[in-house]
């Protein structure tokens, strides 16, 4: 790895964030056409998607350093931007300690390690916190995050969204070793889901329809309590700094009678 890189392309739109989160935005050179927040990311050239990366784009653009995700980032093409005598730095958050984890490497490579441990401690704060809005509570309402409509596809234990909604005092009704099962109307009928959240992978989905849908089941307590809800997919999926902002939306959904007052 390069000592002091002046040049990064970001190779995912949650590196981007990551490397805003640092301070550091001056050092990119390019970033992943799926960056659009913080809103100036969407002013920097553009690499294609981070799953299919342009290399003739990202050689153009002479790099001293790419960073990669490895949940995202085709093998092939980190390989071959070694090949071409590009370093290529791979991060694998799995969970929020490995968006930590991430912050932390990416500060040590930028030399912006204090600015790193600082975020990393924000972050761990904010999350202690909701674990203790979350523990006055015994009740675990019953939660469907529910990422695609047609076919209806959930998520499992090994997601980011699982364990937001244990964080946040939920219980996930899809819970398993399925990252993302697919469920049927009827099944979650017999789950009796007490709160739905609905979001999406695939921009450009119409998930207010799917709210609309929920409503024809007033059986289920989610939508007899009028706890259908659709939420900023950004939030829930990019492994950055943000997650935490979903964590702390998701324990108002999911506990809202802990924030009311008097």
């Amino acid at each position: 790895m390069p000592e002091n890189p002046q040049s990064i392309i970001a190779l995912a739109p949650n590196i981007t964030e990551l490397i805003y989160t640092l301070g550091e935005e001056h050092r990119l050179a390019g970033v992943a056409q799926q960056s659009d927040y913080p809103v100036a990311a969407k002013s920097l050239p553009t690499i294609g998607a981070y799953i299919h990366p342009d290399i003739e784009k990202i050689v153009a653009l002479k790099p001293d350093l790419c960073i990669a995700i490895n949940d995202g980032n085709p093998r092939d093409i980190i390989t071959r931007l070694e090949s071409l005598g590009i370093p290529v730095y791979v991060i694998n958050p799995l969970d929020l300690d490995g968006i930590m984890r991430s912050l932390l490497e990416i500060g040590k490579l930028l030399g912006a390690g204090r600015k790193a441990e600082l975020a990393a401690d924000g972050m761990r704060a904010r999350i202690e916190r909701v674990r203790l809005f979350a523990a006055r509570t015994t009740s675990r309402p019953k939660v469907l995050f529910q990422i695609g409509n047609n076919p209806l596809v959930s998520v499992g234990s090994g997601t980011f969204a699982h364990e937001l909604i244990i964080a946040a005092g939920g219980e996930n009704i899809s819970s398993g070793s399925a990252a993302y099962p697919r469920l049927t109307r009827e099944q979650v009928l017999v789950l009796q889901p007490d709160v739905i959240i609905i979001t999406s992978m695939t921009k450009g989905e119409n998930f207010d329809r799917a709210r609309t849908e929920w409503n024809q089941w007033p059986s289920l307590p989610a939508v007899s309590n009028g706890r259908v809800y659709v939420v900023d997919s950004d939030l829930f999926d990019r492994p950055s700094v943000r997650l935490v902002d979903a964590l702390e939306l998701l324990v108002r959904i999911i506990h809202p009678e802990l924030f009311h007052t008097d």
